[in-house]
Formats: structure tokens, sequence, C-alpha cells
């Protein structure tokens, strides 16, 4: 071996982790959060394709709406880097970030946040007005496209709770983003409403469309292609739901996620650890699974 070829075989896999890097719409590096002596998110490396549905995993305090507000673009991690796109965060003053935060992201929450004087296609245009084009026409066809047209121009008052979820998702389609985060976007439902947002989830995924989903719901989770588990702030498994997608993310250079915490438990290897999720079961576990195994 000659002595340049160490160094054209360090370039070349610094090329290859560069390509791979760059086939992921998202890609965290040993990002950490932390409030004085405690870690939120330990050392988590994460990445994930285009079109994937992730569900993030944990009890109460496990670091996942930390982990969704840092990949929003709403925190910035303590040490670590986060890429969107190809672009490290990092690297974006605030308008840049508000930029990704308006054209690439979409958010919906458990809280509704409907502003309770506008009617639902107005709160739909709030999203709009960041743009500086306010297009009513287009709000109407999210509010469509959630099966609420016809309740457009009722008050939050006079919805349901699902109808204000289903008007948030609306509020969030309106950009069209490449990246829906959810947190717990299911968790003030009824069994009904829950699996009507479900089934939205659904046809997004199918349109392309990236999810991200916080849950401590463990059949909610199981909608998604894969899943990752945190458990105070520490990722302590993964697994996949979807072995073709499983099977496309390796074929991309894909690999486990995994944190360089040093703790017992935690997942550090090139090697998926699976789990058992101790969180709660759904309200309608026969018609969650139902609707899963024929979507």
């Amino acid at each position: 071996m000659s002595a340049a070829e160490p160094h054209i075989k360090s370039a070349q896999q610094s090329e290859n982790a560069m390509s791979e890097s760059q086939s992921m719409l998202l890609n965290l590096e040993h990002v950490s959060k932390i409030y004085g002596d405690l870690h939120a998110v330990d050392d988590l490396s994460l990445t994930v394709p285009e079109g994937e549905w992730l569900a993030i995993v944990g009890s109460s305090g496990s670091g996942k709406t930390t982990l969704m507000n840092i990949i929003g673009c709403l925190d910035a991690p303590s040490k670590g880097s986060v890429s969107l796109e190809g672009r490290k965060l990092e690297d974006l003053n605030a308008s840049q970030l508000a930029d990704v935060r308006k054209n690439v992201v979409g958010l919906v929450f458990q809280k509704f946040y409907l502003v309770p004087h506008l009617t639902a296609v107005e709160n739909v245009m709030v999203a709009q007005y960041y743009h500086s084009v306010v297009d009513e026409q287009q709000a109407l066809d999210a509010l469509e496209q959630v099966g609420l047209k016809d309740r457009a121009h009722h008050l939050p008052s006079q919805l349901s709770g699902g109808e204000q979820q289903r008007v948030c998702i609306a509020r969030a389609l309106i950009n069209c983003p490449k990246l829906i985060l959810a947190d717990e976007p299911t968790g003030n439902l009824d069994e009904k409403n829950e699996r009507i947002v479900l089934d939205l989830f659904r046809k997004l995924h199918e349109q392309g469309t990236t999810i991200i989903v916080v849950t401590h719901d463990a059949l909610v989770a199981s909608c998604a292609q894969r899943e990752i588990m945190l458990n105070h702030g520490v990722l302590v498994g993964e697994k996949w739901n979807d072995e073709n997608a499983k099977a496309e993310y390796e074929a991309q250079g894909g690999k486990p996620a995994s944190t360089g915490a040093q703790v017992e438990g935690a997942q550090s290897g090139d090697e998926a650890k699976d789990f058992v999720d101790p969180t709660k079961a759904a309200k309608h576990r026969g018609s969650l699974e139902e609707g899963r195994h024929n979507a």
C-alpha cells in the first residue's frame, strides 16, 4: 500500500458520508440539549430520508418535545449539528430560520392554538401572512383536503375538538411543507377523531410528505414506518414497522439511530436495539390496527 492510499481512502469515506448526509432530508449529528445538569436530549444522531414516517416515543419527560422543537427550528441544540435539506441550521441567521419554518416545516400541536375570533379559513390563512400573499381559495382548498370546507366560516368555538385539530393540520399544509412535525396530535381526541387525523396523515404520507410524530401512544406510533424511543433524553431503542421502508433507507446509506451517551440501555452501536413499547395503549386498539392493515 502506498503512502497516499490511506489519504485516498479517507477522502473517499468523507465523500461517501457527505453523499449519504445529502440524501437525507434531516440529519442530526451528536445533538444534545442541556439545562444545567439535565440532558433533555443526550448526544443523539439520527437521519430521516424524504418521505419517511417516523414516530418518536417515550414517557413524559423523555425529551420527545425538546427534540421536536430542535428539528422544527423552535429551539437550538446546546451541542451538535442539525441539517435540513442539506443546510446546517446553526449556520442560518434568524431570518433564514424563519424561512425554514415557513417553507419547509409544518407544525401540528396537541393544543390547537387557534385564534378564537377568526373563522376556520381565516385561521388557516394566518400561516400565509408570513408569505405576504394571502389566498383564501388556497386556504379553502386546504380545508377541503382535511374534509372541512363546509365548516370554513365557523369559529373555533363552533367546532369539535377533532375539527379544530383538522384546521391545525390544514394550517400546517397551506405552505406545502416537506416535513410535518406533529406533537401528540391525537392526545386530546376521541376514538373517531383520532382515526380521522391518522387517516389524514396516511394520505399525506402516500403523497410523499415526510412525517415525524411525537407520541406516547403505542398504537399511534405503530402507524409509522419507524419508531425511536427516548428515555430521559437518551436513545434506548429503534424498531421498524415497515421492512420495505427499512430496505430503502439502508440502500440510501441510512444507518441506525445512535447515541454517544454512556448510560445503561443506550443504543450506541451500528445495530438498532429493538424495544417493547411500554407507552399507553390507544383508545381503540382494534380500529387503529384495522386501519393500519387496510392502509
